[in-house]
């Protein structure tokens, strides 16, 4: 079960919690330095944010994580489908266009910015591996889950039962209104749109449940899913959303970390 901390700056996750040797949690706006649609705990350094308040918010970020982190490593998203492996901090100089990190190194948070999108977090508890996933609606149709996760079996021979699965604060069904032409995507990649879109006035793609087929078709087990189930849109006071304040705002951190 997810809960914020008692500073509400972070939202935490129960499946994740319960393993005393990782650290998983998503930022929330309360108790930052930024200001404006910034306000106030924005630590991502890619949307506009005023570079000063960014660094102390990530510092800020690394001192409320215990252990503190070596690294908050945060890739330049850009929708994609690219799955970077990080093996040393020599992997840090280059997360342009990528949007899923892996790691079995302990003391490297893995991070994705997001602000309506999916985050995922995923915790092979066998090997020892994490993994950090943005999913917006393209990510998803382009099933970066099941590329992260195809990664982290080629490399470090994951087994899908043994994966722990977050599915982040992301615009709901409800809220995430969008045209034909998004709802042929995701018909044409596949999906059963019988589970996933609704009528009203427009089409309505429920992306936390596309991205929680996705891990239950690659037989990941359903008991060790959590998904947050909070609307950034409706719950913009507390969570980012791009949709509700625009571009030019800040953007939840959702980070998983191996303990040292």
């Amino acid at each position: 079960m997810k809960e914020l901390t008692s500073d509400k700056r972070m939202l935490e996750y129960g499946q994740m919690k319960s393993y005393s040797n990782i650290s998983c949690f998503s930022t929330t706006r309360y108790g930052g330095y930024s200001e404006g649609n910034y306000a106030s705990f924005n630590c991502t350094h890619y949307c506009g944010d005023q570079a000063e308040h960014v660094a102390l918010n990530k510092d800020l970020l690394c001192s409320l994580l215990s252990p503190r982190p070596t690294a908050l490593v945060i890739p330049r998203q850009t929708h994609s489908t690219n799955v970077k492996v990080i093996t040393s901090s020599d992997d840090m100089l280059h997360l342009e266009e990528v949007d899923a990190v892996v790691t079995r190194l302990p003391g490297f948070c893995l991070c994705v910015s997001t602000a309506d999108c999916i985050p995922v977090m995923l915790y092979d508890k066998e090997k020892q591996v994490v993994a950090a996933i943005h999913a917006g609606w393209r990510g998803t149709v382009g099933r970066i889950v099941e590329k992260t996760i195809h990664v982290m079996k080629d490399i470090y021979r994951t087994d899908e039962k043994d994966i722990i699965a977050c599915i982040g604060p992301g615009i709901s069904l409800e809220s995430f209104e969008v045209g034909d032409e998004v709802y042929q995507a995701f018909e044409e990649a596949g999906f059963d749109m019988s589970f996933i879109a609704r009528k009203y006035a427009k089409w309505h793609i429920d992306l936390w449940e596309a991205n929680r087929l996705q891990l239950l078709g690659l037989g990941v087990k359903e008991e060790h899913i959590e998904v947050a189930g909070i609307c950034t849109y409706r719950s913009y006071e507390s969570f980012f959303s791009a949709r509700r304040m625009g571009i030019r705002s800040g953007r939840i951190l959702s980070g998983i970390m191996l303990h040292k």
